[in-house]
């Protein structure tokens, strides 16, 4: 045989050998699935909702235009503390103050009016009294004249003067009970209206004293609304040069955040929270919830969701929950962003696994594993059996070699863990990734693990 047929035999016989070995090697690695694995680990576990929000004295108040009139004066600038009652804006007061002046004036004449009217009553009153008096003494005279003109003891011309007199007396005191009546009337109308022209004084000088803005609360003048020379009108906040400016009292600083409907039902009052603001990065500030909103608001419009008007949509829905800072630096502003994190549960020494090893399987699918069927393939449609759609919570479990689907029951969830109450033991190795893996894998598939491309840590999710 020649060198150059030798020399071709044995190639030929290298490259099958070498085939042979690639297609078992083909064989020993067909249908296995590559993924990443962690394991079940005990450990302390915390639940925390994040919000975004922003700063918010828990006391403010917005000044609102409550006379009318050109601004004079702006006593305050933004940033500006002021006391209760401190002066803020002054407007143009020359016609209010000669309004109050005026109905001074008149208050002084119709007092002069009362006390004549006191004076004319009090001499209606004597000379009523004097008259009766002289009734009293003419009613006597009277009598006597009859007895004594019965026994002829007197003339007929004496008995017809006394009668005179005596009717006359009566006469009298009807004329001074009118005349006293008509005293008091024109008293009681001098009382009411010297009572008028108070009243009127008071509106006076309350329109006067709305020249004068002073401030509500003690606090930062936190914005101001107008300017030197503009004209305030009353009405309501939103309409121009009605709203003035607004007084923060930032000695009780909270955080407003707007909570997810799905998280907002684990949120109570008291619970603990860290605050973290933009203008102050590096920096957290406890606090604890102290208001939790009742009424969904709509994300995008910032309104209530009312149940008539909001029935057919399916818009995202916040709650406004409010946290307290313990201890607000001084260096705080309303309307600062913030990001609260709220702790709403807290287990000490749980078994738990990384949240993306969660996974759920139909009925269907386990139960055709359990018939020997497996593989990398495609999750299959429902089948007609209502049960067989039924999804099931669990976790993919390394058993010699093959990732084993295991139902479990779950706790409270951490920011990358999550806790398992029934189902699994600490130190059992479950598929983590990756999410096409997990998404496709069949209960009792080969796998490969392969944890170089990603480390996965299991941290207590409190960082």
């Amino acid at each position: 045989m020649k060198t150059w047929q030798r020399v071709a035999i044995g190639a030929c016989a290298g490259v099958a050998a070498i085939g042979i070995v690639w297609y078992s090697v083909y064989k020993m690695n067909a249908g296995l699935v590559t993924v990443q694995t962690g394991q079940a680990v005990r450990q302390d576990l915390t639940s925390i909702v994040t919000a975004s929000g922003e700063i918010r004295p828990k006391n403010y108040t917005n000044v609102l235009g409550e006379g009318m009139g050109r601004i004079t004066q702006i006593a305050v600038q933004e940033g500006e503390n002021v006391n209760k009652g401190a002066v803020l804006l002054r407007l143009d007061n020359v016609q209010p103050g000669a309004d109050v002046q005026a109905q001074k004036a008149t208050i002084d004449a119709a007092t002069s009016a009362t006390k004549a009217a006191e004076a004319n009553y009090d001499s209606a009153v004597a000379t009523l009294q004097q008259q009766q008096a002289n009734l009293e003494k003419a009613k006597f005279d009277w009598q006597r004249s009859q007895e004594l003109y019965k026994d002829q003891l007197i003339a007929r011309q004496d008995y017809d003067a006394s009668k005179a007199t005596y009717r006359g007396a009566v006469a009298s005191v009807t004329a001074a009970r009118a005349q006293l009546a008509a005293s008091r009337a024109s008293r009681n109308q001098a009382n009411f209206n010297l009572a008028q022209d108070r009243a009127m004084l008071t509106y006076q000088q309350d329109i006067l004293n709305k020249t004068v803005y002073r401030a509500p609360i003690a606090g930062i003048v936190s914005y101001i609304a107008v300017r030197l020379g503009e004209n305030v009108v009353p009405g309501i906040q939103n309409a121009q040069g009605s709203f003035l400016m607004t007084i923060s009292d930032m000695s009780v600083v909270t955080a407003e955040v707007m909570v997810d409907e799905t998280d907002i039902t684990s949120v109570k009052d008291g619970q603990p929270a860290s605050v973290s603001i933009d203008a102050l990065p590096g920096k957290t500030f406890k606090g604890h919830v102290t208001e939790v909103g009742e009424l969904a608001i709509l994300r995008t419009s910032g309104e209530a969701a009312m149940e008539e008007t909001t029935a057919n949509t399916q818009e995202a829905r916040d709650f406004k929950v409010v946290v307290t800072l313990d201890n607000p630096p001084k260096s705080l502003r309303p309307g600062l962003s913030a990001t609260a994190k709220i702790e709403t549960a807290h287990k000490n020494n749980v078994l738990t696994i990384p949240i993306q090893a969660l996974a759920e399987r139909t009925q269907g699918e386990l139960e055709e594993a359990k018939d020997g069927q497996s593989g990398n393939v495609t999750l299959a449609a429902a089948n007609d059996n209502p049960a067989s759609t039924k999804e099931v919570q669990g976790v993919f479990v390394i058993r010699d070699g093959k990732a084993q689907f295991v139902p479990v029951q779950t706790g409270i969830t951490g920011v990358t863990s999550i806790e398992v109450t029934n189902g699994l033991q600490p130190g059992d190795v479950i598929v983590t990734g990756s999410y096409n893996a997990l998404r496709t894998l069949r209960p009792g598939t080969k796998v490969k693990i392969d944890n170089s491309a990603t480390s996965v840590n299991i941290d207590n999710s409190t960082s």
